[in-house]
Parts: C-alpha cells; structure tokens; sequence
C-alpha cells in the first residue's frame, strides 16, 4: 500500500513567508522579496536538479558539478555575443530567440562534456564516495582552467536582454521580468523530470535499476547506459543553471561554479538527498531566506542559508523528502 504523501514540509515556505511579512514594512516590499526569493531559488534549483538526479539515482558524489555550471554560463556568453540585434531589441520574443538557443548550446555542451566526466573520470570510481570526492574535485579544477585557456582568467560581463531588463509594477511592488522568465523555466524544468522519472517506461526503469540492478538487467535492459544518460542530463541542467545564473549575477567567473556548489549542497542536504521534489522545496526555501535576511540583516545574508538547513535537520535529520533507499 502506498504511504500517505507527507504534505508537512510544504507549509515551510508559506509560513516563512508569513512571518516575513510583518517584518518587512510593507505589503509592496515583502511581495518584491518574496518574488525575487522564488526566482533564485528557481534558478538554484534548476543548477540542483541535475546534482540530485545524479546521486539519488546513480549514487555518486559529483562535486565536480561545478564545472558544468560555469561551462554552460561560458557557453551562452559567447552565442549571445554573437546575436547583440537580437539581445539589443526591445522586442521580448527577439531576446527570446537568442536566449533559447544559448541555452540550448549550453545544454548540449555541458552534456557532452559531462558524457566524458563520466567515463574517464566517475566510472572508475562507482561505488567509492571518497574517491569520488577527491577525482571529481579535481576535475572541476581542470575544467576551471580549460575555461581560462578558452576565454581568460578575468571577469566577463553578461547583461541581460534589452526586454528583459527593469521590472514590472504590480501596485507599488516592483517585479523582475527576469526573475518572472526565471520562475517560469524552473517550473518547466520540474514539470519535464517529475513527469519523466513518474510516468515514462524510462523513469520506471531508472527507479527499477536503482532499487535491483541486476533484475532489471536479468530481462534484458541494459541498466549501465541509461545510468550514463542519467549523467549527461544531470550535466545539460547543470549548463542551464548556469546560464540562468549567469544572466542572474550578469557577470561570469571561471570559478563561479565552485561558488555556488555550497548552496546547491545546502540545497540537496534540505530536500533529502536525491529528491527532486525537495530540492525544489530546499531551493525555494533557500532563496527565500537569503533574500528576506538580507533585507532584514545584510552583514548575515551569507549564513541565512546554513541557519536554514541547521533548522531544517534538527526538525528531518534526514531533509524533508529523504528517498526510501537511502
């Protein structure tokens, strides 16, 4: 019998969002912080996602993740820099045009490399968190400094589109078209995973693989290849978290990806290590706390995130969504 669905830890955001109200002021600041903490924390999921499917699925600690992250958002620069009519239009569906196909490069490129992070590097490691730590570190240092061959050392600025910069008023509360593209993408990111690993023969297969291996390979599926997809998808989200971040901060970094690895762990560690739903719950928790405390509390923005998940783990030592075989 399938246990009841634990619908506890979705009233966390609600009520942090609640007891922020009153503190912020006003109705028109508290709704600006809490839309623009929903857009970060869909775009950290987002860079999250494809680090939870990795190790929920596949048992590996990536913390090479990072690479992929700063890879895409590289990526994405130098196609958009190619398309400055498109980007320099007013015309929202222009910028749509050149930002859709930077992410799509993105993807495919964080994809391919990841397909060779994987069979170089992580497979011969499948099984040994501790040797995983320590290769996939260091992978992500290599990669680092293949970015800098590639396209330097210093900083690399990133604006947004013409019509996606500014903001929206709703009342006196000013909203982020950006933030607004940003939700919208996250949601679709979760739809797509939740609906694949919940409704598709291929989601069933993976879920199988990783609660009994050998049967599922015992009627003829072979387990091992699905698993390297499952890395390369994980490395496509990670390229388009990157992108989405990258246009977030619009301004790039070789070592930006090592720079959010903190958050996306903090990320994972909240939402049960490995799945996807409460990911998307530690992400959106995360970004609303930072944004809140750093209205409220600026010098503590950098330790909102790491009091959250101390909270959080003394209420679900295991996160709020822990999977089953863990």
């Amino acid at each position: 019998m399938k246990p009841d669905f634990d619908w506890k830890p979705l009233l966390l955001a609600p009520i942090l969002a609640l007891v922020a109200l009153p503190l912020t002021g006003s109705v028109s600041t508290w709704l600006t912080l809490t839309v623009a903490g929903l857009a970060m924390g869909m775009i950290i999921f987002i860079i999250a996602s494809g680090l939870t499917l990795v190790f929920g699925l596949m048992d590996v600690l990536n913390f090479g993740h990072g690479v992929f992250i700063a890879l895409g958002a590289f990526v994405a620069s130098s196609v958009l820099g190619l398309m400055g009519d498109w980007t320099g239009s007013g015309e929202l569906w222009r910028n749509l045009v050149a930002v859709f196909p930077a992410m799509l490069a993105a993807m495919a490129v964080a994809g391919a490399i990841g397909f060779a992070f994987e069979r170089f590097i992580v497979r011969p490691v499948y099984g040994q968190h501790l040797k995983q730590i320590l290769i996939t570190m260091g992978g992500m240092i290599i990669g680092e400094e293949l970015i800098k061959v590639i396209w330097g050392p210093a900083q690399i600025p990133l604006p947004l589109p013409e019509a996606l910069r500014g903001s929206l008023l709703v009342g006196d509360a000013a909203i982020s078209k950006y933030r607004l593209l940003a939700v919208a993408v996250g949601v679709v990111v979760f739809g797509v995973l939740a609906w694949t690993l919940g409704r598709t023969k291929i989601g069933l297969l993976i879920r199988a693989g990783v609660q009994d291996r050998e049967m599922v390979e015992s009627l003829g599926y072979r387990i091992g290849r699905l698993f390297v997809g499952v890395f390369v998808v994980g490395s496509a989200l990670a390229g388009l978290g990157g992108v989405m971040w990258g246009l977030f901060q619009q301004n790039l970094v070789p070592q930006m990806g090592a720079q959010v690895n903190v958050l996306i762990f903090i990320v994972i560690i909240i939402g049960g290590l490995g799945s996807t739903g409460g990911a998307l719950l530690g992400a959106l928790l995360v970004g609303l706390m930072t944004n809140y405390i750093g209205f409220l509390l600026p010098t503590l923005t950098q330790f909102a995130s790491i009091f959250l998940m101390v909270a959080v783990l003394l209420w679900r030592p295991q996160g709020v969504y822990p999977v089953a075989n863990r």
